[in-house]
């Protein structure tokens, strides 16, 4: 039997199952929490936010996800649809900056048979795609290999929002902020 040696992922396996500060939905409670680094928050805007998966697919897989709570993407507001279209073209912008991948995979995953294990915020899947990345991991043995650390991508990602255009970081180790 063949095995991938990944020490540093033992620290996410002993994790609590819940974050403690977490009483509903994730995705409302995260961007009021204290921590945006801690919480993986990248960026902000006025009605949606940037964060990376915590289960990601490749380096840099982040997710657009706007404050509205609802799984029913009919039901969000203009200015909130708008809001959280412009968030993804500068996560498109971000993350080529950041990763230089060859392209992307982007999508939401609404209701219950479409997969998605947080089925009632939605939230678009921004997946950063190198030619080649598709190995026999996921084909033989349904396992991908992440080949960077979240907190590395975690400061590539942020570092390249900060520089775009009509940002602020307001805080240390605070989310940057799109106006």
């Amino acid at each position: 039997m063949e095995q991938v040696f990944a020490p540093w992922r033992i620290e996410w396996i002993r994790r609590d199952e819940t974050n403690p500060d977490i009483e509903e939905c994730v995705f409302c409670e995260l961007p009021d929490l204290d921590d945006d680094r801690e919480n993986l928050l990248v960026a902000r805007s006025e009605h949606a936010f940037v964060m990376l998966n915590n289960y990601p697919y490749n380096p840099g897989h982040l997710m657009v996800i706007p404050h509205s709570h609802t799984g029913e993407y009919a039901a969000l507001a203009e200015d909130v649809l708008l809001d959280h279209a412009c968030l993804k073209q500068r996560t498109f912008d971000a993350l080529e900056a950041a990763l230089e991948p060859d392209g992307f995979n982007a999508g939401l995953n609404l209701g219950d048979g479409a997969g998605g294990s947080i089925d009632d915020h939605l939230h678009t899947h921004v997946v950063p795609r190198w030619e080649g990345d598709t190995n026999f991991m996921p084909v033989l043995s349904e396992t991908t290999v992440i080949v960077e650390a979240l907190e590395a991508t975690y400061e590539h990602v942020h570092d390249a929002f900060a520089a775009q255009e009509g940002t602020t970081v307001p805080s240390e180790g605070g989310a940057v902020v799109v106006e």
